[in-house]
């Protein structure tokens, strides 16, 4: 029987798209045979402290040697001297949807602390499994040769296509952790420009990560006086997430940098048309042919995306008609699932073949 621990930082039914992507992928082992336990690490991270460098060592030393251990990018980065001390005993593999230091916000000395950090636990382990072709070309920086790679990107539930909520006025909508990197606060900056237009807006997602952002996003709203207008929801259980997607007109992801942008599948998943920007993997994700790209953190490009979706009818229409396409070559969850079954079982390749 194949067997797998896979460990994460805090609790792991969190609801952001790194949590999501894990869990899926732990149902999908399950169900083809796989006995997977997870393990949710005490303490603070990305920077730890000693509550989870005591749980991170804690939970490698309770595996028997030569086991498998998956170790979520966001508990281990942080964590070399730990990783090393376990990798020669252990099967360790990284699984990295980000690299810490491209987190938004962080200074230049932050930036290159999780640099030096992750490069170092990143060259401990045997392999590492990431969430885009982005990210693997972006470790590259980290000096994570590609033979040690393999690219598993979400799969996705393929929903009911989305009709509006019947109302008569566009219904935006926009799912991520309100944080810095994901743009809350231009997206409400660029919809102030657009009361011209009838729309609603809602902003899901958690509103414990960042107090000072969400305050900073609330207090945007109401210097611009759109609290009727938009709603800020915070974090919505899984099940009513196709709800919401169903009842929109069309999905905004303003972030300012993504390792994948899970959202972004989901949402063409339910044949929503979609404004993003190019940050990150975002450039790739989206489809052109599925919605508009603008650059990150441009409130006025950002402005005249949403106002030609919501504007022009027909310009909206052929999006949906592109995300319609789209929605039908989508992977499942289960063809991801084996693909990381397959990279797991797979020896690390040596330098020169294939991964």
């Amino acid at each position: 029987m194949s067997e797998v621990t896979l460990i994460v930082a805090g609790d792991p039914g969190q609801l952001t798209g790194g949590y999501v992507y894990d869990a899926h992928i732990t149902e999908a082992l399950r169900e083809q045979g796989w006995t997977v336990d997870v393990v949710g690490l005490d303490g603070r991270f990305p920077e730890p402290d000693a509550v989870a460098s005591h749980a991170l060592d804690s939970a490698l030393t309770a595996l028997p040697d030569g086991s498998r251990a998956v170790i979520d990018g966001l508990a281990m980065g942080g964590l070399p001297a730990i990783i090393e001390r376990h990798a020669s005993r252990l099967s360790i593999t990284a699984l990295v949807h980000h690299p810490l230091a491209d987190e938004t916000g962080l200074g230049e000395s932050e930036q290159q602390r999780f640099r030096i950090s992750e490069t170092r636990a990143l060259a401990a382990v045997e392999r590492v499994i990431v969430t885009s072709v982005y990210t693997a070309r972006r470790l590259a920086d980290f000096q994570v040769p590609a033979h040690r790679l393999a690219v598993i990107e979400p799969g996705v539930d393929i929903g009911e296509p989305a009709t509006g909520d019947g109302s008569g006025i566009p219904r935006l909508l926009c799912i991520a952790t309100v944080t810095p990197r994901k743009g809350q606060d231009i997206l409400v900056d660029a919809l102030s420009g657009l009361v011209d237009l009838p729309w609603q807006c809602e902003l899901i997602g958690a509103l414990d990560r960042a107090d000072a952002f969400v305050s900073r996003v609330r207090e945007r709203i109401a210097h611009h006086g759109l609290q009727s207008r938009i709603r800020l929801l915070g974090s919505q259980p899984t099940a009513q997430l196709s709800s919401h997607y169903r009842q929109a007109d069309l999905f905004v992801l303003p972030s300012h940098y993504e390792g994948y942008g899970m959202v972004i599948t989901e949402a063409l998943a339910h044949a929503l048309p979609v404004v993003t920007t190019t940050g990150g993997a975002l450039a790739h994700t989206l489809p052109d042919s599925a919605g508009l790209k603008v650059p990150p953190g441009d409130v006025e490009a950002l402005r005249d995306a949403l106002r030609r979706m919501l504007s022009e009818p027909a310009t909206r229409q052929r999006y949906r008609d592109g995300a319609l396409r789209v929605r039908d070559a989508l992977n499942d969850w289960h063809a991801a699932g084996r693909a990381f079954a397959n990279a797991l079982h797979r020896a690390p390749a040596e330098e020169g073949e294939p991964a």
